[in-house]
């Protein structure tokens, strides 16, 4: 499979804007590990000494998806804040192929010292070990969570052109002739391909599914009447909305976006548990010191939350998180629990 590889090196200077029982024993072992941080922390002066003086020389930060999409946008944004704080070089490599695995195989070939990190999502996390049969790694035997960066809220779109004024009206045409809708997605397995999976498992619908290389070119083509419907991370759909490119017609989360106050939930339309959300974090090689994992999870946390940071994310359509590596971890074993079963039972397989 065809490969990519980008390298850029973020400074202060840098603008960045421009099988089960196994599966259930190894989440298990996860979520002790990350929950053990604590308590490693403890063990004596060494590893104090270690996290003080992490890091003392430039970082590694893979991005397994091409440059100028929501994944890497969020890892040079905070990587550049990043660089500033702890006055070292962040350089953030676009490793691309393999529906994410061979960046993931980048970061698991490189030393487990903290210095190599992979910008990892819910599809190399969650959906990649259900729908590979040969995926070459294993999440929770292979890396640390260190910290969950952020959520980009899913929203359902259709091109102007469709005639379609709001969700009712698109529900009702989806029920009428099934089969008939052609939806876009960034990929299959992506979260924007399983969240209308979801949407029609929840509102029995049949639509058909039609997979980009990315969500960029799916956004752009339902704008164009190519396609007439898409799930869509707000990052890559808020300036098509904001232009009438596209319309947004319901939100797949608890609560209405503070971007998008006028569109629905889905719950709101009567139809529950529709909620989904592309999860982008942070993990490293799973033998990484926890002390060196607790300083890198502070460090990227604190650049999350600086305030001009956080209101470019924020404006940018993404919920900043920042939170702890245990927490990341439950959060990855719910996606699991949530989301193994639907793939399976799509019969989704992707080798």
């Amino acid at each position: 499979m065809a490969t990519a590889r980008v390298a850029t090196v973020v400074s202060a200077q840098a603008d960045p804007s421009a099988a089960p029982a196994t599966a259930s024993r190894d989440r298990r072992a996860w979520l002790a590990g990350a929950a053990g941080l604590a308590g490693a922390l403890l063990l004596g002066a060494a590893p104090a000494r270690a996290q003080r003086e992490f890091p003392n020389r430039p970082i590694r930060w893979i991005v397994p998806y091409p440059a100028g999409g929501g994944s890497d946008f969020l890892t040079r944004i905070v990587g550049n804040q990043l660089a500033i704080d702890t006055g070292q070089p962040v350089v953030v490599e676009n490793r691309t192929g393999g529906n994410t695995s061979l960046g993931a195989a980048e970061v698991l070939r490189a030393p487990a010292d903290g210095y190599s990190v992979l910008s990892a999502d819910n599809g190399t996390l969650v959906f990649n070990p259900v729908l590979y049969r040969n995926l070459g790694y294993n999440p929770q035997r292979d890396f640390a969570p260190v910290t969950l960066m952020g959520r980009f809220p899913l929203v359902l779109l259709v091109g102007p052109a469709s005639g379609v004024r709001d969700a009712r009206a698109f529900l009702e045409d989806a029920r009428a002739y099934p089969g008939k809708i052609s939806y876009a997605s960034a990929g299959t397995g992506s979260p924007h391909h399983l969240a209308m999976e979801l949407l029609q498992r929840q509102a029995r619908l049949r639509m058909l599914h039609v997979p980009y290389r990315g969500a960029a070119n799916a956004v752009a083509d339902v704008a164009g009447g190519q396609l007439q419907a898409m799930m869509c991370d707000l990052a890559a759909c808020l300036g098509f909305i904001r232009s009438g490119r596209v319309r947004a017609l319901a939100i797949a989360d608890r609560v209405r976006l503070p971007q998008l106050p006028e569109v629905p939930t889905f719950a709101e339309l009567g139809i529950d548990g529709v909620e989904a959300a592309a999860l982008v974090g942070v993990v490293a090689p799973a033998r990484t010191p926890p002390e060196i994992v607790a300083r890198l999870q502070q460090a990227i946390a604190s650049a999350i939350h600086n305030p001009a940071v956080h209101r470019k994310l924020a404006a940018y359509g993404v919920e900043p998180v920042g939170g702890t590596p245990a927490q990341f971890a439950t959060l990855l074993h719910q996606e699991s629990e949530r989301w193994d079963g639907l793939i399976r039972g799509l019969n989704l397989t992707l080798d």
